[in-house]
């Protein structure tokens, strides 16, 4: 995959992580990069993009607690989440998006314009 995530881990309530999404030979820097997560039994959903020129989009579950930076020495675009519940527990994918304008409002339905070039996910499970 040319695109690779980690930093998922198991973290209780209220706490705090950073996924990162890295590429492999893949340049990162000029490309908008959306976040999705699959809840366990649910379908992938799109939580936060942000573009190349750093504007971001993010759903209002995650507004105040998820930001999302780049880092371009590393090749590398980081998620990074606090006070996380429960409801936040699942697979973290990131992936290309074409834009980060979302195609619908509905936050259960949450997509970007354009993706390709996912990653294989990191998982995060929140739970004390």
């Amino acid at each position: 995959s040319r695109l690779v995530e980690s930093g998922g881990d198991l973290v209780q309530p209220g706490g705090s992580l950073r996924l990162s999404c890295r590429g492999n030979g893949y340049w990162l820097e000029h490309r908008a990069i959306g976040w999705f997560r699959q809840a366990p039994g649910k379908e992938r959903v799109g939580i936060l993009c942000v573009a190349s020129g750093g504007q971001t989009h993010s759903v209002d579950s995650v507004k105040g607690r998820f930001t999302s930076s780049r880092d371009s020495a590393q090749n590398a675009v980081f998620l990074q989440m606090n006070n996380l519940t429960p409801e936040d527990t699942g697979i973290y994918y990131c992936a290309h998006a074409g834009s980060c304008i979302p195609t619908t409002a509905r936050e259960d339905e949450m997509n970007y314009y354009g993706m390709d070039e996912w990653g294989n996910g990191t998982r995060v499970t929140v739970s004390s």
